[in-house]
């Protein structure tokens, strides 16, 4: 495998950098953006909508999906470029739910589908979560009752982007009560503004909220079930590889290590530079050598991706590793600030905008979506080291 850029690569890079200088408010680093914001949300769908008519969006889908058929790499130079930035470029509809209906969905389900989460026309929220069932997800309850050509849906779904303009759900749902229960399970797509669901909004530590999607009766087409029914955990589990990797990671944290490299020269304590104690020294440097070795383990993911190879253990190497990195990060940026570092955003006297201490804050979740860390572990023990499963 070969990581190295070419010209042409280099050059699509120059001209992404281009576009997003040229196309950006000039504070948008400080405006810290989250897309699952209900307010951010629309700012960030405005500007994928430009990006969606340059055709970047899904340029690594084949053409026939609307995309450009571009190399896996080209993909990477783009979401490095956008995550250094700070722009949350991607979606899970791009991201997930697109890869996932090329693999498993129906003509009439890409036909639908595929067009408008290209165009950035549609926003998607996951449902894989419930109050009752997380890191054991194949515990779920929501229940879906065949009847005619419908499903009816019961249940929730937590810890999702419902409540920040989300358009359609993606979620797991259970379909035979009596079978195992990774077998039990289909994979379902649900209109939310549909009678029947409700939304409300969990505030979180970090100044946002996520949203908690209740189901009582609301009546899904079959037509929506993706791949076949009672198998929908091998659907949902594929769809996690595609999350859990990716290149975001260490090009933003690559950002925020300059960011307190820069602070470390201009700001003093006990009247010593923090860039003169050898203990700040070592931890960035150290940090340095992890965003380093993070990227390394993405690239890796894209070229399996680029092959036709669908990364597993890889997936879950590179989310532990990247979120627990990045979390170590954070932590180092709020103990080089002192207290000044527990500021909120929007303090006058909040290093960096408060950019640090938010992110920190959200860091701790980073370690628990998509799968906790440990559960990242146990499928590499298992799956990478043939290790009894625990």
């Amino acid at each position: 495998m070969d990581f190295k850029f070419d010209n042409t690569e280099e050059e699509f890079r120059s001209e992404v950098q281009e576009f997003i200088h040229k196309e950006l408010p000039w504070n948008w680093q400080e405006e810290d953006l989250d897309a699952e914001d209900e307010v951010d949300s629309i700012k960030v769908m405005e500007f994928k909508r430009k990006l969606g008519e340059q055709g970047w969006l899904t340029m690594a889908w084949p053409e026939e999906y609307g995309g450009q058929s571009a190399t896996h790499m080209r993909q990477v130079v783009f979401n490095e470029e956008m995550a250094y930035r700070g722009i949350p470029a991607g979606d899970a509809g791009i991201r997930m739910v697109g890869p996932i209906l090329m693999l498993y969905g129906t003509d009439e389900q890409k036909e639908q589908f595929l067009p408008k989460i290209a165009n950035a026309e549609i926003n998607w929220s996951q449902g894989y979560s419930e109050p009752d069932s997380g890191s054991d997800l194949a515990s779920l309850q929501t229940r879906a009752v065949e009847d005619g050509d419908d499903f009816v849906v019961s249940g929730s779904k937590i810890w999702n982007s419902a409540h920040a303009g989300s358009d359609w759900m993606f979620m797991l749902v259970r379909t035979d009560p009596d079978a195992p229960k990774h077998r039990g399970i289909s994979f379902v797509l649900s209109e939310l503004e549909t009678e029947g669901v409700t939304i409300e909004k969990i505030p979180m530590m970090w100044e946002a909220y996520r949203g908690l999607a209740t189901f009582d009766n609301v009546r899904v087409p079959k037509k929506n079930l993706v791949g076949e029914m009672n198998r929908g955990w091998y659907v949902g589990a594929a769809l996690l590889d595609f999350e859990r990797s990716g290149v975001d990671r260490p090009a933003r944290a690559k950002r925020i290590l300059e960011d307190l490299v820069a602070f470390s020269k201009e700001n003093e304590k006990n009247g010593k530079r923090l860039s003169d104690n050898p203990i700040i020294r070592h931890e960035l440097a150290e940090l340095a050598v992890q965003i380093e070795t993070a990227k390394l383990m993405c690239y890796n993911v894209a070229w399996m991706q680029s092959q036709g190879l669908i990364p597993n253990k890889e997936a879950s190497i590179t989310k532990v590793y990247g979120t627990e990195m990045m979390n170590r990060l954070y932590g180092l940026g709020v103990k080089m600030m002192g207290m000044h570092g527990q500021l909120d955003p929007g303090s006058k006297w909040a290093p960096l905008e408060g950019r640090i201490e938010n992110a920190w804050l959200r860091s701790f979740g980073g370690m628990v979506a998509a799968g906790t860390s440990e559960i990242q572990r146990n499928v590499v023990a298992q799956r990478g080291l043939g290790l009894p499963r625990g």
